[in-house]
């Protein structure tokens, strides 16, 4: 980078950043190896590590094997000098969750809590994220922010919900929940929270479709590492894609939607039990349950291949049924995607997501975790 024309304040303050970030992406690092990977000299750097560890951003913690002289300090960032809160408001349940500087869960609660477009219910939230932050000591001065992901189509300044159907809470704005919340607030469409997280630092997954398999079904289309929001903000709503213009009524009104065929509950209503039940007799061979599931795949299969046509790219299973998936599931989902895609379709291409029900707020808490990496 050129300093040319830069004063010695605006130098100093990218010296530190490419410290800091160089540490961040090295996990552990020693002085000389900053030194050498960055090119500066050795009293730059101890400048610049004096003034992090002051701030409370790194610490030294171990040594690395000596090379024939004194052994080398291990330098890491603090992971948790910085954390962020996600959100998740759905319709029967409230999950809050905390991260840290590398996106990794500290600690996570969930309530059930039924939503409700009410002053009473948006202070119910601000006081069990306040109870949370208490809870787990994490104290104010290290919260970055509180991120709200919620389903619905989210306004393109963030300011409210511009189409809510499945909560009823269309026009329901941010300031609602942010008065009872002492952080800087934001919304997030859940399912592209979800998107988010599952791209986050995966170079692999550049371009990819993400399937949201809650309560509720929802989707999220990753192009070039970015969340793709569309002209309308309902990129990626593969809920409202139709796979039978006769088939049942969905909440958008209109009939045959792959939300009918495809979301949790389907499967609930469909077996007149709960998901952990319906998957303990599926495992047990039950075939009733069996010739169900298999349904509910050949849906999503036909979604799937849809989608694949013209985007072409990664499938990720995310939310509340992915843990539920086994290797085999996938293996017969990937064959009946094959079976009716007029192309060949590359090996391993769908892929399950690790982080469960908890993707949604653990993605949406990414946005300030990457606003202070960026401002670092």
């Amino acid at each position: 980078m050129k300093t040319t024309g830069m004063t010695t304040m605006e130098i100093k303050k990218i010296n530190k950043s490419k410290v800091y970030h160089l540490i961040y992406d090295s996990r552990t690092i020693s002085k000389q190896g900053i030194a050498s990977a960055l090119e500066m000299g050795i009293n730059t750097v101890t400048q610049n590590l004096k003034l992090l560890e002051e701030e409370g951003m790194i610490e030294r913690k171990g040594c690395f094997e000596s090379t024939g002289g004194r052994k080398a300090r291990a330098i890491r960032i603090l992971p948790t000098a910085r954390i962020s809160l996600g959100i998740e408001i759905l319709r029967k349940r409230l999950h809050i969750a905390a991260v840290d500087l590398y996106g990794n869960i500290l600690e996570q609660e969930s309530y059930t809590i039924p939503f409700q477009v009410s002053s009473a219910y948006c202070e119910q939230v601000g006081q069990k994220v306040n109870a949370f932050t208490v809870k787990y000591a994490f104290s104010p001065s290290r919260i970055l922010g509180a991120a709200i992901a919620i389903q619905g189509l989210i306004s393109t300044d963030g300011s409210s919900v511009s189409y809510g159907r499945v909560l009823d809470h269309t026009g329901m704005k941010l300031s609602d929940f942010s008065r009872h919340i002492p952080y800087p607030c934001r919304l997030e469409h859940d399912s592209k929270a979800a998107g988010y997280l599952e791209t986050w630092h995966q170079e692999k997954f550049r371009d990819s479709i993400v399937v949201l398999l809650n309560q509720n079904l929802g989707g999220a289309v990753i192009l070039d590492g970015k969340v793709h929001n569309g002209l309308g903000m309902h990129s990626g709503s593969i809920e409202h894609m139709c796979i039978n213009p006769d088939g049942p009524l969905c909440y958008c009104g209109e009939r045959g939607c792959l939300e009918t065929y495809c979301y949790a509950d389907s499967l609930e209503h469909a077996a007149g039990t709960d998901i952990p039940s319906f998957f303990a007799e599926l495992r047990l061979g039950n075939p009733a349950f069996s010739k169900i599931w298999k349904d509910y795949l050949r849906h999503q299969a036909f979604a799937v291949c849809s989608l694949n046509v013209v985007l072409d790219c990664y499938v990720i299973i995310s939310g509340y049924l992915a843990p539920f998936f086994l290797p085999e599931d996938l293996e017969l989902l990937t064959q009946m995607i094959t079976d009716i895609s007029p192309f060949k379709q590359q090996n391993d291409f769908i892929f399950l997501s690790s982080h469960g029900q908890l993707a949604p707020p653990v993605g949406a808490a990414l946005y300030y975790i990457d606003e202070f990496l960026h401002n670092m």
